[in-house]
């Protein structure tokens, strides 16, 4: 007992360092891939877009320490200190209840990105994200401070209704933030090795599907880690109607780089009207 509330104290005190080093090692694996062998044409300034996009990326997470300085992991250890949640009401061997947690904590983040476009005050904040003209994996980056925060709060409201262990909360933590690069990334695998990949997980070419400008099509294959919840929800589309080299990536009524592209523009879309 005591030995697993060491490795819980020291996953707590090293939680950033874990995430931040496979964070970078799938950044910097994807980016070489991309640069090396783009799945499609980029038709805006990568440096602009880069900067502007990584530029959010880093403001939301200062924000995200300040407000949450223990983070989901900090969450889950007071949770399972108390034995809050369904989970800390069942004796189950450690590994089952790890991979149920995973399994019900990615659903938890699929229904939220639903409800982000099903709900119209959540969809005037998540429409930042999709209104980026191009996809790439700093696509991935770009949501809006508030939704952020909305999302932190959502994911320590399921993580007390759950009670999962603090090392599954870390493992989650780890795949959602690697698989929010790679499903964004601008590349392609091998047709046969996609199938076969998608068949478990978020492709970047069924998640390129999602950010269409195709209406359709932008509400489909909401998941970021499991496909699974597409089929099962029957959200799922398999290609883009216009194939993947000729989609249009955005949304119809955001096509000025100017307002979506930059900074301040991004903060300020949800409360300001559309100027096109």
């Amino acid at each position: 007992m005591n030995s697993i509330i060491d490795l819980e104290q020291w996953v707590l005190a090293n939680e950033a360092l874990i995430r931040g080093s496979v964070f970078a090692l799938i950044f910097v694996a994807m980016m070489c891939w991309e640069v090396i062998a783009p799945r499609r044409t980029l038709t805006l300034s990568r440096l602009q877009r880069w900067g502007n996009n990584i530029g959010l990326f880093l403001l939301n997470s200062l924000l995200l320490r300040l407000l949450f300085p223990a983070a989901a992991v900090g969450m889950a250890l007071a949770v399972n200190t108390r034995d809050w949640g369904l989970l800390n009401q069942f004796e189950m061997p450690g590994w089952s209840e790890i991979v149920i947690a995973l399994i019900l904590l990615d659903l938890a983040i699929w229904l939220q990105h639903w409800l982000m476009h099903r709900l119209p005050w959540l969809w005037r904040l998540h429409r930042v994200h999709h209104a980026d003209l191009d996809f790439d994996l700093t696509t991935g980056f770009r949501f809006h401070t508030l939704e952020i925060v909305l999302s932190m709060l959502f994911k320590g409201m399921i993580i007390v209704l759950l009670g999962p262990a603090v090392i599954a909360v870390l493992i989650f933590e780890i795949v959602l933030n690697a698989m929010a690069v790679f499903n964004h990334s601008n590349i392609s695998l091998p047709a046969r090795v996609e199938s076969w990949v998608r068949g478990l997980v978020v492709t970047p070419d069924m998640h390129r599907v999602h950010h269409s400008i195709e209406f359709r099509e932008t509400n489909s294959n909401y998941g970021f880690n499991l496909s699974i919840w597409d089929r099962l929800f029957r959200t799922y589309i398999d290609q883009p109607q216009s194939g993947h080299d000729n989609m249009t990536i955005g949304l119809a009524e955001y096509r000025d780089p100017s307002q979506v592209d930059r900074l301040p523009g991004m903060l300020l879309m949800p409360f300001v009207a559309n100027r096109e």
